[in-house]
């Protein structure tokens, strides 16, 4: 499949973005390609269109399934695996959040918990005790955040990012601002 001027510089800035976010750049290709396009693609299309090799390919679309971000489907009349991604950015967003707080976060966390309860960690300065336990709180708190904003509805979610810092006028500051 040949490229549109528009979709092949979305596919490769989306790779560029990849990069920087720590995610393989044709891992982030293949999913702005499948994004872009909005239907299923085979692997072998995959590979030619984006000229990357077809063990890449294989490997990149393992990944964005183990992510969650591309099932694997058919296509009536053919017998190739075809892959496929939500056209829903909201979903997409959810999916991404949930993964990196699952992967990355999370045992963050479980790490500071572990810490702090450890015996040796009383041995550490108080100034020392008081970072890695006001990092255990934030983090506790910005992940409580994450959760109940992954719950809200896309519309709902959508209204409370526009708000965006305009909200401060409606909760008080502990500085009294």
């Amino acid at each position: 499949m040949e490229l549109t001027e528009s979709a092949r510089r979305f596919v490769v800035h989306w790779g560029e973005m990849g990069t920087a976010w720590g995610v393989n750049r044709t891992v982030a290709q293949i999913h702005a390609l499948l994004f872009f396009h909005g239907r299923p693609l085979h692997a072998e299309e995959i590979a030619t269109t984006l000229v990357v090799a077809r063990s890449n390919v294989s490997t990149s679309l393992s990944e964005l399934r183990n992510w969650g971000l591309v099932r694997q489907t058919q296509v009536l009349g053919d017998r190739r695996d075809y892959f496929e991604t939500s056209s829903d950015v909201w979903e997409l967003f959810r999916t991404i959040v949930r993964q990196r707080k699952e992967r990355e976060f999370v045992p963050t966390v479980q790490m500071l918990q572990t810490l702090v309860a450890s015996p040796e960690f009383e041995s550490e300065t108080p100034d020392a005790q008081d970072r890695v336990r006001e990092t255990l709180r934030f983090m506790q708190t910005l992940g409580a955040w994450t959760d109940e904003m992954l719950r809200l509805s896309p519309a709902t979610l959508e209204k409370v990012m526009r708000l965006g810092a305009s909200v401060q006028k409606f909760v008080r500051s502990d500085s009294g601002s």
